[in-house]
Parts: C-alpha cells; sequence; structure tokens
C-alpha cells in the first residue's frame, strides 16, 4: 500500500533545451532530495523510526543524479540503522504494474519511456529475459522528437496523444520498421526520420491533429504487434505494460483491446506511477526483500541491464 509519493517534476527546467541537460538534472536533485523525503514522511502520516528498510534506484541513468539519490539513501540507511537496497529503475518499472494489482507468473513486461523501450519475460521477481529491444531510439525519444519538430515543446508525449484524439491515424503512411535478422527487434529512428522527411519536402501541410494521429498510431503498431508475437511465441497470456510511454491513451486502448480480445490478461500502472517515481522503487524492493533478495553493494552505475538478453533480442 502506497502511504506517499511525491515527485518533483523537472521538465520545467529542462523544457528550453527540449531535452534533459545531465548537469541541471544533479543540480536540481541535490537541491530538492531532503525535502522531497521530508515531505514523504510527513504525507504518510508515519515518522523516520517506523522505517523498517530504504531502497534507492542505483541505476541505469544519468550518473550524477544516480549519486545524489545513493548518498542520501545511504546516509538515511546509516542513520536509522536498516537495510539499504539499490534498485534497478528497470525493474522498478517492469513490476509497477504490480503495485495495484497482481499478475501470476510468468507474465511478459513492456517497458516503454524516453530511455528505453523493451520486453522482458518476468519468470520471477529478480529473474527477467529480455527477448525484444530497440535497435536505436526508444518510444518515448521519438514522441519527444516529434513533438520537437511539430513545435510542441518538451516533453511531447502527452501533447501528441491530446491532439492524436482529434486526427486522423490513417491520414498518413508512416513507416513500420521491422529489423529483417531480428523480428522482434524495435526500431524507431526510421519513423522519426520519416516524419522530419513530410514535414520538409513533402509540405506538411494535413492538419496538425492527422499528423500526430498518425506518427502515434505507427509507434503503437510496432509496440502491440510485438507483444502479439512475443505471446504466442512463449505462450505467455499475461502482459503488463510500464513505463512513460504507458500513459499513453491510444496504447493502452490498442493493447488491451488485442490482448484481452485473444483471451490474455494486462495491467497497466496508474498513471501516477508511470513517469519516474520514488513509489515504484520502494514496491520493487519490497518484493525482493520478501524474496530473500538483497544488493550487497550499492553503487550508482550509468549502465545496468535488467537479467540476461536473449541472442535474438
Amino acid at each position: 500500500h502506497v502511504l506517499s509519493n511525491v515527485v518533483s517534476s523537472q521538465d520545467r527546467i529542462h523544457a528550453a533545451y527540449g531535452g534533459v541537460v545531465p548537469e541541471l538534472a544533479a543540480r536540481r536533485h541535490l537541491e530538492t532530495v531532503q525535502g522531497i523525503i521530508d515531505l514523504a514522511i510527513s504525507q504518510s502520516g508515519l515518522d523516520f523510526q517506523a522505517i523498517e528498510a530504504v531502497a534507492v534506484t542505483r541505476g541505469p541513468g544519468l550518473l550524477g543524479s544516480l549519486l545524489v539519490g545513493v548518498s542520501a539513501a545511504q546516509g538515511l540507511a546509516l542513520r536509522l540503522g536498516v537495510p539499504l537496497l539499490g534498485v534497478s529503475h528497470l525493474e522498478g518499472h517492469v513490476l509497477s504494474p504490480l503495485v495495484e494489482v497482481e499478475l501470476s507468473l510468468p507474465f511478459l513486461a513492456l517497458l516503454v519511456s524516453g530511455g528505453h523501450s523493451s520486453l522482458y519475460l518476468v519468470r520471477a521477481v529478480g529473474d527477467y529475459v529480455e527477448i525484444a529491444a530497440t535497435r536505436d531510439d526508444s518510444a518515448g525519444e521519438a514522441f519527444d522528437k516529434a513533438a520537437k519538430m511539430l513545435g510542441l515543446g518538451f516533453p511531447g508525449g502527452r501533447v501528441i496523444d491530446q491532439l492524436a484524439r482529434e486526427g486522423r491515424a490513417d491520414a498518413i503512411a508512416f513507416p513500420r520498421a521491422r529489423v529483417r535478422a531480428a523480428p522482434m527487434a524495435l526500431s524507431f529512428s526510421g519513423l522519426k526520420t520519416a516524419l522530419w522527411d513530410h514535414l520538409h519536402n513533402r509540405g506538411g501541410r494535413e492538419r496538425l491533429e492527422d499528423i500526430a494521429a498518425s506518427f502515434q498510431e505507427a509507434i503503437v503498431d510496432v509496440l502491440v504487434d510485438r507483444c502479439v508475437r512475443a505471446m504466442e511465441q512463449f505462450g505467455v497470456p499475461r502482459l503488463a505494460v510500464a513505463g512513460g510511454v504507458s500513459a499513453n491513451s491510444r496504447l493502452r486502448s490498442r493493447m488491451t483491446s488485442e490482448v484481452v480480445g485473444s483471451g490474455g490478461e494486462i495491467v497497466f500502472p496508474p498513471i501516477a506511477l508511470c513517469t519516474d517515481n520514488a513509489a515504484m522503487i520502494a514496491a520493487a524492493a519490497q518484493r525482493r526483500l520478501s524474496a530473500g533478495l538483497a544488493t550487497d553493494e550499492v553503487r550508482a552505475v550509468s549502465r545496468l541491464p535488467l537479467g540476461r538478453r536473449l541472442a535474438s533480442a
């Protein structure tokens, strides 16, 4: 049960640059981390002495920001004399749909965000196999770059989602990429290039809503296709969808229709837990503790794969 979940957004700080600036992100983390911890404790109705363990994201991500979090967590755990768990950012996302509901193991997990687009087979807590991943851009990055091309600002996924509701998804025939050597792999750089080409060389005179809807549909089509294929290939009729892009209304609608229509089961995190947040890290840590799993060394690392990777991913 989530007693409190305080998020300090940096969207306004980075909007002027069209993306996250690592140094600014780390400085803002340093400025806000103690106040956010105090506010989270206050909103929970408990006090620091009620804490039984401390969890922190150890990677992957921007090293400067990770170091701020790890340092704060180490100090808090040491002061309280409680265990400290370093949790993968990716694991937090993958397990975030299970914060409010349960899903029988094994299940497939689609993680789609600004930095990641991967599909995992979750066999148990701590036992993950990456069965598909993007060969270039993530779905979230494609949304953000498209929004920048269309003059919609940063972050752009939410704005494109809203515009697309009033547009025609078949207005423009954007490509759906497929990697011949790895049929399950994801790729969105070609789609991004196709949008740029359409806007600069082919007029781009369509309604903004139609461009947004057509671009969004191309991303959703690819994600739905890979998930349905994976469910058939691995014989697992259960799917969890997580990450910032999992808040997209079209993705939720299409994925639910396809999975439920084929007799499967699908879960999403609550909207508040789609983007980066501390509650999903705490929830993942709680599951790791219950499973007898712990991290011997809590060290911030910028690159941290989740589980092993299939050769064809």
